[in-house]
C-alpha cells in the first residue's frame, strides 16, 4: 500500500536536519573535530590506531543505533553520529593508508567509487538522492553509508592534496573553500539541482574541514599554526555544543508553537 505524506507531516517524521547555515557551520566544525579528534586519541592519549578505531567504531555503532530506534530528529542525537562518523571515516582511511600501504590516490578513487555505487543503489531504490525525505529506515541506511563515504573520501582528498601533492594546510583550505565557494555560487546564480549541489558541497567540507583543521593544529615546522590538537578540538565541540543547544531550544519552541 501506498502511503503519502503531506508537507508538514513529512518535515516531522524526516530524521535529518534542514539544510540551513547552522547546519554548515556545525558540519564543518565536525570535520575538523574528525581530524584533530583522531589525532588526539591516537598521539596524545597514545591508544595508537588500532585501539581508537575499535573504541570510536564502537561508540559510533551505538549513537548509530539510537538515532535509527529514533522516531524524529532528535539534534543532539544526530550530531553525536555525525561527529562519530567524521573521527571514524579519518580512522577508515588512515588504516588504510597506514596499515595496508594503500596510496592516497588509490584510496581517493576507492571511497569515490564507493559514493558513487551508494547513489547509484540509493536512487535505483528511492527514485532520489534528496535528504528532505528521510522517514524510511532503508533511506536513512542509505544516508548514513553515503555520510561515512563522504567523510572516508575527504580525508583522503584532503590528505592528498596538503600532503601527498605538498600544497600545504592553508592552501589546500583555501582551494577546498574556492571550490565550495563555486557550488554556492552554480547552484544560486545558474540554477545547480539543489540535491546535486548539496552532495558536491558535502563532500568538499570535508577536506576543508580537515585542512584548517590540520593548519590550527599542526606545527608550525609542518605547516600550521602550532595550537595543538588538544586545544582546537576543545574549542571546536564547545562551539558545536552550543548551535546544538541552540538549534533544539528552537526546535523545542516550533513544536510547542505547532502543538
Amino acid at each position: 500500500m501506498n502511503m503519502s505524506f503531506s508537507p508538514s507531516i513529512t518535515h516531522s517524521l524526516n530524521k535529518v536536519p534542514e539544510v540551513s547555515f547552522f547546519f554548515w557551520v556545525i558540519k564543518i566544525m565536525a570535520t575538523t573535530v574528525g581530524e584533530t579528534g583522531a589525532d588526539f586519541l591516537i598521539f596524545n592519549v597514545n591508544l595508537g590506531l588500532n585501539a581508537t578505531s575499535a573504541i570510536m567504531g564502537a561508540a559510533l555503532a551505538v549513537f548509530l543505533f539510537i538515532q535509527l530506534r529514533a522516531q524524529k530528529y532528535i539534534p543532539w542525537v544526530y550530531w553525536v553520529v555525525v561527529v562519530l562518523i567524521s573521527v571514524f571515516g579519518t580512522l577508515v582511511t588512515d588504516n588504510l593508508v597506514d596499515h595496508f600501504g594503500v596510496t592516497l590516490p588509490m584510496a581517493t578513487a576507492v571511497f569515490g567509487a564507493a559514493l558513487l555505487a551508494t547513489f547509484v543503489a540509493w536512487y535505483a531504490s528511492e527514485k532520489t538522492l534528496s535528504i528532505r525525505t528521510i522517514h524510511t529506515r532503508r533511506r536513512e541506511l542509505f544516508y548514513w553509508a553515503a555520510i561515512l563515504f563522504t567523510f572516508a573520501l575527504g580525508t583522503a582528498a584532503g590528505d592528498l592534496a596538503a600532503e601527498g601533492w605538498h600544497l600545504g594546510y592553508a592552501v589546500s583550505g583555501l582551494i577546498f573553500g574556492g571550490l565550495i565557494a563555486a557550488v554556492a555560487l552554480a547552484r544560486y546564480v545558474f540554477g545547480l539541482n539543489a540535491v546535486a549541489a548539496f552532495w558536491i558541497a558535502y563532500v568538499l567540507t570535508r577536506p576543508f574541514g580537515a585542512s584548517c583543521g590540520d593548519f590550527l593544529s599542526q606545527p608550525v615546522d609542518s605547516g600550521g599554526l602550532g595550537l595543538g590538537t588538544v586545544g582546537t578540538s576543545a574549542v571546536f565541540l564547545v562551539v558545536i555544543l552550543g548551535l546544538v543547544s541552540h538549534l533544539s531550544v528552537n526546535r523545542k519552541k516550533i513544536s510547542a508553537v505547532q502543538e
